[in-house]
C-alpha cells in the first residue's frame, strides 16, 4: 500500500484524535493519563508511519495505541488513594482485554471485524470478549446515581436504563440550583449530566461545584457535541457519552465510571 502523505495523513489522524481520547481516557479514568496515551500513539505514527498501513485512519490509529497499551502492561490509575486501590482490585478480577474491546464497540462504535483488527484477534473471540466484558462488569458493582437532564423524555430514558442495571437512582434534577440540592440531600455515588441545561447553565458547572462540597465523585457528562470537550488542551471529563446515545453505551460507561474517579480536573475547568 502507498503510504499517504504527511498532510493527508495528518488530516485523517486529527479528525480521529479526539475519540482516541475519549477511549483512552475511559480506559485509565483519568483524563492526563488517557491523553499521555494518545500523546505517545502519535509520537510512535510519527516514528514509524507504516503503523496506519493497511486499515482506515480510525482503525490504524486505535491499532497503534494498542501495540502501545499492550506493550505497558495496560496500566491503569496509580494507586494514590482507596478508590483507586479498589479500582485496581475490581480491574485484576477481569477477563484480559475485554473491557476494550467493550469500549470499542459500545463507546467508539467500531465494526466487530474493525475490533478483531485493532486488537489483533479474531473477529470471534472480540465478540466473545465484548460478552464477556457485559457480564463482567454488570455484575461488579451497585451504586446510587444521580441524572442531571433537562429534557423529560431523556432523563426518563437515562432513569430506565440505570435502574435495569440494579442500580438506586436518587433523582432527576433539570437546573444547576436542583442539582446542588439534590446532590446534597442525596449523596451519589456517579452522575451522569448533560452539558446544557434547562436554565441555560451549565451541566459542567453544576458538576464542579458538587464535587467541591462533595468529593471526589464519578461523573458521565453527556453531549452532542463530544469533540468539544476533546481537545486536551484545558481540564476535561474523562467519561463522555455522545448524544444521540444508545442503551449500551450508557450501560458501558456507567460500568466503567464506577470503577474510577473521572473528576480529575473538573474543578478547575
Amino acid at each position: 500500500m502507498t503510504v499517504p502523505n504527511q498532510p493527508s495523513l495528518a488530516q485523517s489522524i486529527g479528525r480521529e484524535l479526539p475519540y482516541l481520547r475519549r477511549y483512552a481516557r475511559a480506559l485509565t479514568g483519568s483524563q492526563s493519563a488517557g491523553d499521555n496515551y494518545a500523546a505517545a500513539t502519535l509520537e510512535a505514527i510519527l516514528s514509524d508511519r507504516s503503523l496506519m498501513d493497511g486499515d482506515n485512519s480510525r482503525v490504524g490509529l486505535f491499532r497503534a495505541f494498542h501495540a502501545i497499551w499492550q506493550s505497558s502492561g495496560a496500566p491503569v490509575v496509580e494507586e494514590t488513594d482507596n478508590r483507586a486501590a479498589r479500582a485496581q482490585k475490581h480491574l485484576q478480577g477481569l477477563t484480559p482485554n475485554s473491557r476494550e474491546a467493550l469500549l470499542l464497540r459500545t463507546i467508539e462504535e467500531l465494526r466487530y471485524d474493525e475490533i478483531a483488527r485493532v486488537m489483533g484477534v479474531d473477529q470471534a473471540e472480540a465478540e466473545e470478549l465484548v460478552q464477556i466484558a457485559l457480564n463482567e462488569m454488570g455484575r461488579a458493582l451497585r451504586g446510587k446515581v444521580m441524572v442531571i437532564e433537562d429534557e423529560t423524555i431523556i432523563a426518563m430514558d437515562l432513569k430506565g436504563i440505570v435502574q435495569a442495571m440494579g442500580h438506586d437512582v436518587t433523582g432527576i434534577a433539570r437546573t444547576h440550583a436542583a442539582a446542588i440540592e439534590l446532590a446534597t440531600n442525596k449523596r451519589p455515588d456517579l452522575i451522569l449530566a448533560d452539558i446544557q441545561l434547562a436554565d441555560g447553565s451549565s451541566g459542567i458547572d453544576a458538576v464542579a461545584e458538587l464535587l467541591e462540597s462533595l468529593g471526589d465523585i464519578p461523573v458521565i457528562f453527556i453531549t452532542a457535541f463530544p469533540e468539544r470537550l476533546l481537545t486536551g488542551d484545558r481540564h476535561e471529563p474523562a467519561f463522555l457519552i455522545s448524544k444521540p446515545y444508545s442503551e449500551e453505551q450508557v450501560r458501558s460507561s456507567v460500568s466503567q465510571a464506577m470503577f474510577f474517579a473521572s473528576t480529575e480536573g473538573l474543578g478547575a475547568a
